[in-house]
């Protein structure tokens, strides 16, 4: 009995408390501060913070500037492909591929070919009362904020591997 409860806890060390208090406050500040800004759909800043703070600092200096990438590039291509065609299921798949290939063709990584395709889905294809435009502008701003407080809280509070120091 002493062993399943050995192997329950196993996971309960100090680094991995730590990265869940360090997720904790960076996903609780990003919708604090997307509620301060009266962001529509403010949900996004944390749920965009919750993806990236589960890398290292160097992945995730590396991959907040592929998903910033994206998150533009897919919130233009939305609106524009809204604006001309309107909620369309071969306009949404026209879009994804085009943006997987710039994304090739710029050596972005598959980060920013995947939030490009999200947000695209996002503004094309979620009904809203708002234009596309809005939407696709509210979009990027709300995930923007939550790269950069995922940014911010990871180099302000470094993450901690168990064989380091404070």
């Amino acid at each position: 009995m002493t062993s399943i409860w050995i192997r329950i806890f196993s996971n309960l060390t100090l680094p991995s408390l730590e990265h869940l208090a360090r997720t904790t406050v960076a996903a609780m500040l990003s919708l604090y501060l997307a509620n301060l800004l009266k962001l529509p759909e403010s949900y996004w800043a944390p749920i965009t913070t919750l993806i990236v703070t589960q890398s290292t600092l160097g992945d995730t200096l590396t991959v907040s500037g592929q998903r910033f990438a994206g998150t533009a590039m897919g919130a233009v291509a939305g609106a524009l492909l809204s604006r001309h065609f309107g909620p369309n299921p071969m306009a949404f798949g026209a879009g994804v591929f085009m943006l997987g290939g710039i994304c090739l063709l710029l050596h972005l990584g598959r980060a920013a070919s995947a939030l490009a395709s999200v947000t695209l889905a996002l503004v094309l294809l979620v009904a809203r009362a708002e234009s596309a435009v809005a939407l696709a502008v509210h979009r990027f701003v709300e995930v923007s904020l939550g790269i950069v407080v995922a940014l911010m809280l990871t180099l302000l509070w470094p993450q901690h591997t168990a064989g380091t120091t404070k």
